[in-house]
């Protein structure tokens, strides 16, 4: 019996021996199959990924060109004074620029459109070799003209100063002569007024200021009818208001009043009159007395 059951034993380890061998053998394949797979599926996305950062600094590459571009045009511009080709220059570059546009909001995997973006590109860098070698050519006229007009330049350069010297000395014949017809204001005096024309202790307490002052003998001014306007300032800085400008220095002054003369080179005594209109406080008020567009005269005066 024993022996019987050895052999039993002994045909089916043999058996599964047959079946465990061939299994094992397949698994072994099956095993060094996906381990090749997975390997392969590995370079495979590492090619992917290069492949990938090649697109993306191919289209930075593209980028950096059509802002460079668009700086040229910009660049160009200013080089040259033709209006027909500034406006070319402008429709360019505008055009760039869109382009550029575009090409940013493409993703670098989008081959389609980023090979449709390097023609155009292509297209733009001729155009810009073109409008190079245009303004070149412009330039090199303008060069040439430029130094055949140099002696004539010079010429005229040579006439205008002598002419320049002879205007200078006119000029300053003449600015003397204005200087010296100038008027001028003397004796200046503000008085600070109450009823029946007393002067006043308290500046608060004047019903009118009067202003009194000679315009000196000048034989060169030309005689005639003169506007004297008088600007009086309170002690803030602001004009005492007369309602009305005058202009001055190529702009307009507030003046506190006013009165026409007639002016014959001898000496000319002037009084004016202002009724006070607003609160007058203590403190410095400036007199200041204009005529032709002068300041013929200027004084302070203090209250309390």
């Amino acid at each position: 019996m024993k022996n019987l059951y050895l052999c039993t034993v002994n045909s089916r380890m043999r058996q599964m021996k047959k079946v465990l061998i061939p299994l094992i053998v397949v698994i072994a394949a099956l095993l060094g199959g996906l381990a090749y797979l997975f390997m392969n599926l590995q370079e495979q996305r590492q090619v992917n990924a290069d492949m990938q950062e090649l697109a993306r600094l191919d289209k930075q590459e593209m980028e950096n060109e059509y802002e460079r571009f668009a700086l040229q045009y910009s660049e160009m511009k200013t080089k040259i004074n033709n209006d027909s080709i500034i406006a070319q220059l402008t429709e360019e570059q505008m055009k760039t620029q869109r382009l550029l546009e575009e090409l940013k909001k493409t993703k670098a995997e989008d081959a389609r459109e980023i090979t449709r973006l390097k023609k155009e590109l292509a297209t733009v860098r001729a155009v810009l070799r073109d409008y190079v070698m245009q303004i070149d050519s412009l330039n090199r006229q303008n060069e040439r003209l430029q130094a055949e007009n140099t002696q004539v330049k010079e010429e005229l350069a040579e006439r205008n100063s002598q002419i320049a010297g002879l205007s200078n000395e006119k000029a300053s014949l003449s600015q003397k002569v204005a200087i010296a017809a100038q008027l001028d204001a003397t004796n200046i005096q503000l008085l600070a007024l109450k009823k029946a024309n007393k002067t006043v202790k308290k500046i608060k307490d004047c019903k009118t200021m009067q202003v009194n002052f000679t315009i000196s003998r000048n034989v060169t001014a030309t005689n005639g009818n003169r506007t004297v306007y008088v600007r009086i300032q309170n002690p803030g800085g602001n004009t005492l208001n007369g309602g009305g400008t005058f202009a001055y220095e190529n702009r307009q002054l507030e003046y506190t009043m006013k009165k026409h003369i007639e002016y014959t080179g001898e000496e000319t005594p002037v009084t004016l009159y202002w009724t006070v209109s607003q609160m007058l406080e203590a403190g410095d008020y400036r007199v200041s007395i204009f005529v032709d567009g002068n300041m013929i005269g200027s004084r302070t005066f203090s209250f309390n």
